[in-house]
């Protein structure tokens, strides 16, 4: 009797699961290879950093990269291992570059531009610098928001001067929940959001970081895709 029973129960259960896996894999493909429309973000790109893993540039750039984002440092002292190589194909395939920093709650500006200024080699054919500002994990200073601005004008003076170009700031939606820095600083914005257009800053944003799953030819892992506002 209990057999006939598991038996009957296993009739339902079992194509459920199976509508289940099909949907959770359309899902996977569609967050995979979604991208928001070119008719509406006509400039689109990625930022990349050594866990992206080896890029064929050339490959890639035939999935609509027009500009690419490349991390160089982080914080006072680390270097992204494949910055060099990845600052030499881009531009050897034709996709502006731009260079990335990731800042540092817990280290000092100067020490942190320093590491990015002997980093990043000025050329006038590049983005203006990018300065990506969140919460890091290996940090849990919260300073106040007066030192973090302090500390930041600092720093964006002297990559400023470097690069010749007013930087761009990739500020996280609970960094700039508690900080507020698009009150603080008349810069570029770059917003992250998956899928849905970001509304968290003071102003207009100018890029967009709108996925982290999409996967392209000449890329092993997905990579950030991003889109410049009109």
């Amino acid at each position: 009797m209990h057999l006939r029973v598991l038996t009957r129960r296993l009739r339902f259960v079992v194509p459920a699961l199976i509508l289940l896996a099909l949907l959770g894999w359309s899902a996977w493909l569609f967050a995979s290879r979604w991208r928001p429309s070119p008719a509406d973000f006509p400039v689109q790109g990625v930022d990349v950093s050594e866990e992206t893993g080896p890029i064929e540039w050339w490959t890639a750039k035939k999935s609509g990269i027009e500009f690419a984002y490349i991390r160089a440092t982080s914080g006072a002292g680390a270097r992204d291992l494949r910055f060099p190589e990845n600052w030499r194909w881009t531009f050897e395939a034709g996709i502006r570059r731009g260079a990335l920093h990731v800042y540092s709650l817990c280290q000092l500006a100067a020490d942190q531009s320093g590491n990015f200024m002997t980093t990043v080699p000025r050329s006038d054919d590049q983005l203006p610098p990018a300065v990506e500002i969140d919460f890091q994990p290996d940090c849990s200073a919260r300073p106040e928001r007066q030192v973090v601005i302090t500390e930041l004008t600092r720093f964006l003076h002297d990559v400023e001067s470097h690069i010749g170009k007013p930087a761009i700031l990739m500020v996280s939606p609970a960094f700039e929940s508690q900080y507020h820095l698009s009150d603080a600083f008349p810069r570029l914005l770059w917003a992250h959001q998956a899928f849905f257009p970001p509304s968290y800053f003071a102003r207009p944003w100018s890029i967009w970081q709108a996925t982290r799953h999409r996967r392209i030819e000449g890329v092993g892992q997905p990579v950030n895709w991003d889109v410049m506002a009109k």
